[in-house]
């Protein structure tokens, strides 16, 4: 019986695999497509046409801070230089324990108003709101409120007092392009279905930055931030940008994404405690409209506007890590009518099972067949021949996977200054399935039994080092 149940899982991991490699195949040739055809777009004409349009839509910046006192200052200024006709900055000051809120009312001459609005979306109540005395910081609103446990608490308080029309969700530590605006809103001027657009993300850890603007972009050359990089770029440029050619995105960044705000509220806003607050908040504006027959569409746009700092350790990516899992499997539970449904269309009958069978179950089987492993190695039934034939041929493939997103990067030469730091990504993906990948998959079997369990977490800062910094 034993040896039949083996078999029949072996012939499951056969065929699994396959048809992931299959799906990621199917998914470089969409983004090929995609990008290929967005390039008709060049940075000029997209500003040319946002700037002659009548009716430029007003955009917010939302960006939660928790414990930022360190680079809250810096990253502010980066926020301001936006090159938009019409935006404001909203920073949530998220109950941080340090002096967040201080350094923003010293720098910024912060002077408390008193504020009278409708809460859209439920958050945990506010303390005080700020605007700036100064005319050069008219654009920024300091809103205090109680810690409300998870990001998407934090966004939802910054929601509440945006007053333009569509809002970008980010984090206080990332450093933005400056024409990043431009570009998120140039898909939504060409169709008014659009409700979310993603913007593509790279890591700022190795990356040299003044005043909160970066001078120089590398790589890190720690490891741990070096395979992230690497990871970031296979995800924005293979996955996202494939499924945005069939308008099948399932998630929109947390890190850098432009939403329609009348959906979002009409959704009911981020889930107050999620733990996938950028995934589960596009399951709910895209449930929304397809509930109420509107139509809608979601796009990733291959311009790199944000850069993000990333965990530089091992404790801080397993503290990260975890945290999604939770999500992850936080999601499935609460949108599985979604699963398979077809009123929910791509993302119901495509994205939805996609992620469900190759990113929340993957861990599970990962672990199942190492322990299979382990225990056929020990009693003698391994086949080492074919074990060694089959793990070769997987490795290769994610060998050729990231090589083939480091060179497309390279010829859009949007993200390093250096080259050696692309010989850098190369040898990443010869590593990372070996020594990354195992931690990924630790970490995210950790988050589904934290959130089972209901072990209570919290969202924080992250011990972030690695990013050299000058002042003048």
């Amino acid at each position: 019986m034993l040896n039949i149940l083996l078999l029949f899982y072996g012939y499951i991991i056969f065929f699994y695999s396959l048809a992931l490699i299959t799906s990621y195949v199917a998914l470089l040739i969409m983004a090929y497509i995609y990008s290929s055809n967005y390039k008709q777009w060049s940075d000029d004409y997209i500003k040319h046409m946002v700037d002659s349009t009548p009716y430029v839509p007003g955009v917010s910046i939302v960006a939660p801070a928790y414990n930022e006192e360190v680079t809250v200052v810096d990253n502010v200024r980066s926020l301001l230089r936006q090159d938009y006709p019409n935006f404001e900055i909203v920073i949530v000051n998220d109950g941080s324990k340090d002096r967040t809120l201080e350094k923003l009312i010293e720098n910024f001459d912060m002077v408390e108003v008193p504020y009278d609005y409708i809460e859209h979306i439920h958050c945990k109540p506010f303390k005080r709101l700020f605007r700036s005395s100064s005319i050069k910081y008219s654009k920024l609103v300091v809103v205090d409120k109680m810690n409300g446990g998870t990001k998407a608490d934090a966004v939802n308080g910054g929601l509440n007092v945006v007053s333009n029309p569509y809002f970008i969700n980010t984090d206080v530590d990332c450093i933005l392009s400056n024409d990043a605006i431009y570009h998120c809103i140039f898909p939504v001027l060409l169709d008014d279905s659009v409700i979310a657009v993603s913007g593509t993300m790279s890591m700022s850890n190795g990356a040299t930055i003044e005043n909160g603007e970066i001078v120089e972009l590398s790589t890190s050359t720690k490891p741990i931030p070096l395979f992230q990089d690497l990871e970031y770029k296979r995800s924005f440029l293979i996955g996202k940008m494939g499924w945005s050619c069939i308008n099948a995105m399932n998630n929109v960044s947390g890190g850098y994404g432009l939403f329609n705000l009348q959906v979002v509220i009409a959704a009911g806003g981020y889930g107050s405690e999620s733990f996938a607050e950028d995934m589960d908040m596009l399951f709910r504006m895209i449930g929304y409209c397809c509930d109420f027959k509107r139509p809608y569409r979601v796009v990733q746009i291959p311009h790199n506007c944000c850069w993000t700092e990333g965990p530089s350790n091992i404790k801080t990516l397993i503290r990260q890590r975890t945290r999604w899992g939770r999500g992850l499997i936080q999601l499935v539970f609460e949108h599985s009518r979604m699963l398979l449904n077809p009123k929910y269309k791509t993302l119901g009958m495509l994205t939805f099972p996609y992620t469900f069978t190759f990113e929340f179950l993957a861990p599970m089987i990962e672990i199942i067949g190492i322990c299979l492993i382990i225990y056929l190695a020990l009693t003698g039934g391994v086949n080492w021949d074919t074990f060694f034939v089959m793990f070769g041929a997987i490795f290769l493939f994610s060998v050729m996977l990231s090589s083939f997103v480091v060179f497309y990067d390279y010829l859009l030469g949007s993200s390093y200054h250096k080259s050696n730091s692309y010989a850098l990504l190369l040898l990443a993906g010869l590593l990372e399935p070996i020594f990354y990948h195992p931690l990924v998959v630790y970490s995210t079997i950790r988050g589904y039994y934290n959130y089972l369990t209901r072990k209570k977490a919290v969202w924080g800062d992250m011990n972030r080092q690695g990013v050299k910094k000058k002042k003048k």
